[in-house]
C-alpha cells in the first residue's frame, strides 16, 4: 500500500485513499445487478446534466437497476464532496465523473477501479487518441471516456478580416503576423488573453508536442526546462509578451473576458470543441462572425491538445460493482453516447466524429460553417504522449504565482517555468514520490 504522504499527494483526492483502501471493493463482495422486483441503486455523482436523459434510457432497458444522480454543481464542488464522504469512510458514490486532468490522481491513488476485468481494454478503438490515453494510466483503465475537448482556434473573421488577416494561421509563425495586424487595430485589441492562467501555458505546451511530465509508478519525472516542446512555447510566448501582442489583464471566464469577446475586442481562443455551445452566449452581438480553425502548429508537425472532457469511473470502494459496469458500458459506449451527441456533448468516440450527420451540422452563429469537420480532425491530432502528474490540481494551483507571473513581467517564460518546476519538484518528493 502507498505511504499516507503519498496518498496525500492525490491533491483533490487528499485523505481519501486510506479510506478506500479500508473500505475494500473489487468484485469479491459484489451484490450483482438486481433483480425486477427487487432492483438495485447505483449511486451515480456528476454534474454533467445529460446524465439524467442516459438513466432515463438505462433504467428502461434495465428495470433491475435504478440509477440515483447527485449534481453537486461544478466539478470542484463534486471533489470536495467525494474527498469528505471516502474520508469519513461512508457515503461515497458507486460512480463518478471525473474530469480527465484529475483521472491520474484518483487512479495511482487507489480510489478507482481497474476496468479491465470487466473488458475495457478491448475498448480501445472505439475511442479517439486524447481520451483514451488519458483514461489508460500505467496499463489500467480507469474510466470509460464520455467526452472530449480537443483544442482548436476559434477566431473572429471579420475582425482577422478587418485587420487584413484573411485566412486562419496555420502556423504560430503566422499567429504572429496575424496578431501584430490585429493589435494595430487599437490599443485594447489583441489577439488573445492570457493572464498567467494554468490551462492557457499547459494547452500550448500540449500543442507544440511538450512531454514535460511522466509518470511511472512511484518515479516522476519533470522536466520544463528540458523538455523541446515547453522550450519552443517559451520562446514563442515570451515574443508574444514582448511585443505587447497578448491581453495580460484579462481572465478567461471574467465579465471583462465575456465583455470583450462581445465587443470585438479578444479576436481568438485556442480553447476546447466544447467552446461550440458556448460561445453564443458570450458574445452574442459577434453572431455570424465567428469560425474554427485547427490549432496553429509549432512548425510543421501537426499536434493538438486536449481542454477538459471527462471520464466515468467505478469507486474502488463500491460493492456493486458488476451492475455499475453495466451503466458505464451504456453510458459512454452504448446507447447512451448518442443520446448525449444528439443533445449537443461533443462525443469521444470515433464513430460518432465521423458520422456524416456530425460532419456537416452548421450553425448560423459561425456563418453556417461544417465546424465539426475541423473539431474531427483536431481530436484526431491530440498528442497522446502527454502525461498529467498525480497531483496535477496543486500543479495547476501554484502556477498563477510561479510561471503565471511571467505575464506580468516578474520573469520571463521560461524562468517562471523554472520557478514552477522547483515546486512541483519539492512537493513530489515531500509527498514521498522519486522525482528527477
Amino acid at each position: 500500500m502507498k505511504s499516507f504522504k503519498k496518498i496525500l499527494a492525490a491533491g483533490i483526492a487528499a485523505a481519501t485513499m486510506l479510506s478506500m483502501a479500508a473500505c475494500g471493493g473489487g468484485s469479491a463482495a459484489d451484490e450483482g445487478e438486481g433483480t425486477a422486483g427487487n432492483p438495485i441503486t447505483l449511486e451515480v455523482w456528476g454534474w454533467e446534466p445529460l446524465l439524467k436523459n442516459v438513466k432515463e434510457a438505462f433504467e428502461k432497458e434495465n428495470p433491475n437497476i435504478k440509477i440515483n444522480i447527485t449534481n453537486a454543481g461544478t466539478a470542484d464542488d463534486q471533489y470536495t464532496a467525494l474527498n469528505n464522504a471516502i474520508s469519513a469512510g461512508k457515503g461515497a458514490p458507486d460512480i463518478a465523473q471525473v474530469e480527465y486532468y484529475a483521472t491520474a490522481q484518483y487512479a495511482l491513488g487507489g480510489a478507482l477501479q481497474d476496468l479491465s476485468e470487466f473488458g475495457a481494454k478491448d475498448y480501445k478503438d472505439f475511442y479517439t487518441p486524447g481520451p483514451w490515453s488519458s483514461v489508460n494510466i500505467n496499463g489500467g483503465i480507469y474510466g470509460l471516456p464520455m467526452d472530449s475537448g480537443p483544442m482548436a482556434m476559434f477566431y473572429n473573421k471579420a475582425l482577422f478580416d478587418k485587420a487584413g488577416v484573411t485566412e486562419a494561421p496555420k502556423t504560430m509563425d503566422e499567429y504572429y503576423e496575424a496578431a501584430k495586424k490585429i493589435h494595430a487595430l487599437g490599443d485594447d485589441v489583441y489577439i488573445t488573453s492570457d493572464a498567467g492562467e494554468p490551462y492557457v501555458s499547459e494547452l500550448l505546451i500540449w500543442a507544440a508536442g511538450g512531454t514535460p511530465f511522466k509518470v511511472d509508478g512511484e518515479n516522476l519525472t519533470i522536466n520544463l526546462t528540458g523538455d523541446k516542446g515547453t522550450q519552443e512555447f517559451a520562446k514563442y510566448w515570451q515574443k508574444m509578451i514582448d511585443e505587447g501582442l497578448i491581453d495580460t489583464k484579462t481572465k478567461r471566464w471574467s465579465d471583462e473576458w465575456t465583455k470583450s469577446l462581445n465587443t470585438g475586442k479578444i479576436a481568438s481562443l485556442t480553447i476546447g470543441a466544447w467552446m461550440v455551445s458556448m460561445l453564443d452566449d458570450q458574445a452574442p452581438d459577434q453572431a455570424g462572425n465567428w469560425r474554427v480553425a485547427n490549432t496553429p502548429t509549432f512548425g510543421s508537425t501537426k499536434s493538438n491538445g486536449e481542454d477538459g472532457g471527462s471520464t466515468l469511473a467505478i469507486m474502488a470502494s463500491s460493492k456493486k460493482q458488476k451492475a455499475a459496469w453495466k451503466f458505464l458500458d451504456f453510458a459512454a459506449h452504448g446507447d447512451g453516447v448518442k443520446i448525449r451527441v444528439d443533445n449537443g456533448q461533443f462525443p469521444a468516440d470515433k464513430a460518432s466524429l465521423a458520422d456524416s450527420s456530425f460532419q456537416s451540422k452548421t450553425d448560423p452563429y459561425f456563418g453556417d460553417q461544417k465546424f465539426n469537420e475541423v473539431l474531427s480532425q483536431a481530436a484526431d491530432d491530440v498528442n497522446t504522449k502527454w502525461q498529467f502528474l498525480p497531483y496535477d490540481v496543486h500543479a495547476r494551483s501554484i502556477f498563477p504565482d510561479t510561471a503565471g507571473q511571467a505575464v506580468l513581467g516578474k520573469y520571463s517564460v521560461m524562468d517562471g517555468l523554472k520557478a514552477w518546476q522547483d515546486k512541483l519538484i519539492e512537493y513530489g518528493k515531500d509527498q514521498g514520490y522519486t522525482v528527477k
